[in-house]
């Protein structure tokens, strides 16, 4: 007898009885048995890693006695044939939640021939991997998203954050993946991973986007009240020399050369504003009010950014929760 499976096994078996037993034409039956230590290899399909399932099959059956010379049944039946004792269904990762069997015929050239097979049901266990990946990275998402409630011009702090939280979803992507085989394909946890470092790394173009509006909202300000100012100063200016009457210039030349030239200097005073006066992007102190107060953008960002992380966090639980995500392996 020869036994199958998806490894090379470990088989320890005593031939001689079996070749000196000799089969006389009446029915005779007899009974050997042995203990096997067999060591197989579960074919795994990790694209529902953590939340995955597996069918382990392990097969048993001659390729050199055809049905017509043995034939294998399932004793007790295919409820009962297999019995998996308490003390030896604890594993580490995994929950053995049942086994199956069922029998096959397969025809080649040289006969047709009987296969058992016996389908091992393993469930992951996923606490490890919600301790040490999804509640840090869900932790990291809402750190970066409290960076929506602080001032505007603290722009340092704000910054720290939001590099603080995407170096942190980087270690925690590259920690992820030690746990994993090298597949080419995305698993569960990738996705989940890859959309907690998409809020965070949004959370930091949306601090870029908010001191890059507000500055350039400051600085055209600025040029309106200093344009304001100017017209002003060209007014005062203009009503100051009308009122004041010279005797030595009867036709008025002077007093409009000198209006011009009084109106032209304030002019450039108040149209050419300081360096210091404009707001310089990034900068941790506002140089005028304007910049006090909270922008727009980090109001729609309050609401938006919590309310479209918990709706992927609802929508991702209850489709990797109520698939059957048992993967089944034909060898």
């Amino acid at each position: 007898m020869d036994m199958t499976t998806d490894s090379d096994l470990d088989l320890e078996v005593l031939s001689q009885r079996l070749k000196q037993t000799s089969l006389s034409p009446a029915s005779v039956q007899f009974l050997m048995w042995k203990w096997l230590t067999i060591n197989a290899e579960c074919p795994m399909r990790l694209i529902n890693f953590p939340m995955d399932g597996h069918s382990c099959p392990l097969k048993f059956g001659s390729y050199a006695y055809p049905m017509s010379e043995i034939v294998y049944t399932w004793k007790k039946g295919p409820l009962f044939s297999v019995e998996v004792p308490q003390e030896s269904s604890s594993l580490l990762q995994y929950d053995l939640i049942g086994q199956t069997v069922s029998s096959e015929r397969l025809k080649s050239n040289t006969g047709e021939y009987i296969v058992m097979t016996v389908y091992f049901h393993l469930q992951r266990k996923m606490g490890f991997f919600l301790i040490q990946t999804y509640i840090p990275c869900i932790m990291t998402v809402i750190l970066a998203q409290v960076s929506f409630w602080i001032d505007k011009e603290s722009v340092p702090a704000r910054t720290v954050f939001g590099i603080t939280t995407v170096l942190t979803m980087t270690t925690l992507s590259i920690s992820a993946r030690h746990s994993l085989p090298k597949v080419s394909y995305a698993t569960a946890m990738d996705w989940f991973i890859a959309v907690c470092f998409a809020f965070v790394f949004s959370a930091l173009i949306e601090f870029a986007a908010v001191n890059y509006f507000s500055t350039l909202q400051a600085n055209k300000e600025l040029r309106r009240a200093n344009i304001a100012r100017a017209a002003a100063a060209a007014a005062a200016a203009r009503s100051d020399g009308e009122g004041v009457l010279n005797p030595l210039d009867p036709g008025g030349v002077l007093k409009k050369r000198m209006n011009s030239l009084s109106q032209r200097s304030a002019t450039d005073r108040f149209s050419r504003p300081s360096q210091s006066d404009f707001h310089q992007q990034g900068s941790a102190v506002p140089a005028n009010n304007m910049l006090i107060g909270t922008s727009i953008i980090d109001k729609y960002s309050r609401i938006l950014f919590p309310l479209s992380f918990g709706a992927f966090n609802l929508v991702y639980w209850i489709v990797y929760l109520t698939k059957d995500t048992m993967e089944s392996r034909e060898v």
